[in-house]
């Protein structure tokens, strides 16, 4: 009798030991069904999500109207060609020198007057947040002041209204591929080419190591390294503001 009893008592202590383990199975399931399941982002899904902000619909438009006066007009010559090769080769010196002394302009009080811009104020908003994706897009209030200022040096600048338009209509070229290229590298899409994890790498350290570091956007090693601020991470400290631009939050 006593031998049955242990036996049944052995068989009692399996059973329950064997269902604590199917109930301690079941829960770890749901919970991991429960927890949001990281997909992979491709660049159709970028490319879509793109779409849903201002700034690439207002630059489109004007590169549409553009090109289309530029085809209507005609009186296509070999000058034509000086302005886009000329913008092309200093673009990342402009971008340079725009992200450094317009982005980064550090507010300033002239007479009981703050002097600040709205460029510069969502800049330093999107470096409080590099994720929060309104921020990375050229506030469309200020984009418009650009598009129109430019426009309208460009057709007072030029000689002839064909370069005007063609010099305009690189402009918007260049202007809609710094907008994706930003975009690009601030979503969850992963670098799958070896120049744009270059661009990626050096974006990201600007932001995330040191923001008086790494300031081009489209190019990497280009304007940086010939103006100087593009070091080895490595010997570079992580910079206490690279969050809050001038600790003026």
């Amino acid at each position: 009798m006593n031998l049955r009893r242990t036996i049944t008592h052995i068989r009692t202590s399996a059973d329950r030991a064997s269902d604590e383990a199917a109930r301690a199975r079941v829960r770890a399931e749901e919970a991991a069904q429960s927890v949001p399941r990281r997909t992979e982002v491709t660049l159709g899904d970028v490319f879509r999500a793109f779409w849903h902000y201002p700034s690439p619909w207002m630059i489109s438009g004007v590169l549409v109207t553009v090109l289309a006066c530029r085809i209507i007009l005609g009186d296509w010559r070999g000058t034509d060609a000086y302005s886009p090769v000329i913008l092309i080769l200093l673009f990342p010196f402009l971008e340079w020198l725009i992200h450094v002394f317009v982005l980064h302009w550090r507010p300033r009080k002239v007479g009981g007057v703050v002097l600040d811009t709205l460029l510069a104020k969502k800049h330093r908003e999107h470096h409080i947040d590099p994720r929060d994706v309104p921020l990375v897009f050229i506030p469309w209030r200020a984009l418009i002041w650009v598009i129109v200022g430019y426009n309208a040096i460009a057709l007072i600048a030029f000689p002839r209204l064909g370069q005007a338009l063609t010099f305009m209509l690189t402009v918007a070229v260049t202007g809609l591929i710094y907008e994706w290229t930003h975009y690009l590298i601030h979503s969850d899409y992963r670098p799958r080419s070896r120049a744009y994890k270059a661009v990626w790498r050096n974006h990201r350290l600007h932001h995330y190591k040191n923001e008086h570091y790494w300031f081009t956007v489209t190019t990497a090693a280009s304007a940086d390294r010939l103006l100087g601020t593009y070091p080895a991470p490595a010997t570079v400290q992580t910079s206490p503001t690279a969050k809050n631009l001038h600790g003026a939050a």
